[in-house]
């Protein structure tokens, strides 16, 4: 199988079901906004030394493709044949869990604090911006077609994960938060 196909040359691609969309379209933003989260995170996973944090991450990388296989679903049969495609409210509560446990010893927040401190906090910030980006696509997508509420609600836990986690790699790094 070739790695090019010219299906996209006219500026289409296929969705999973056959169907045909352009490039531009809502849906086609949206996981493309989770591929770029995705890639994203990726990048973090190389810089960071704390295995326990990579290997949240890695589970997270593994829900994101199962969510950009579902926005790119207009049917909404993938998650029926295939269970790694399944993202239920269980993941959320295990993100809830990941960021209890860092904010738990963090200092708590008395203002906004700018988005920086070591590469890998800085890093995790940038994935947050981009999450929420995904988060907005998503919700826009859902005014228009039917999108299970889980996805929405997984994506902004994540985005509230990656902001603790980037206070928790800048507070073990011995990085002053700079407040706003």
């Amino acid at each position: 199988m070739k790695i090019y196909t010219k299906t996209g040359d006219k500026g289409e691609t296929g969705l999973i079901g056959g169907t045909r969309v352009l490039k531009s379209a809502l849906r086609v933003e949206a996981y493309g906004e989770i591929d770029e989260l995705n890639a994203v995170l990726g990048c973090i996973r190389t810089r960071l030394t704390d295995e326990t944090i990579s290997e949240s991450l890695l589970g997270i990388q593994r829900d994101l493709f199962a969510i950009g296989a579902q926005l790119a679903d207009p049917r909404g049969q993938v998650e029926k044949k295939a269970e790694k495609v399944s993202i239920g409210e269980e993941r959320v509560r295990q993100l809830e869990e990941i960021i209890d446990r860092y904010d738990a010893v963090l200092p708590p927040l008395r203002s906004f604090i700018l988005p920086g401190g070591t590469e890998g906090g800085a890093l995790l910030h940038l994935a947050r911006a981009v999450c929420r980006r995904a988060e907005r696509r998503m919700v826009a997508l859902s005014q228009e077609t039917s999108l299970s509420p889980v996805l929405i609600v997984y994506i902004n836990r994540l985005s509230d994960l990656l902001f603790t986690l980037a206070r928790a790699v800048n507070r073990e790094a011995g990085t002053e938060e700079i407040p706003w």
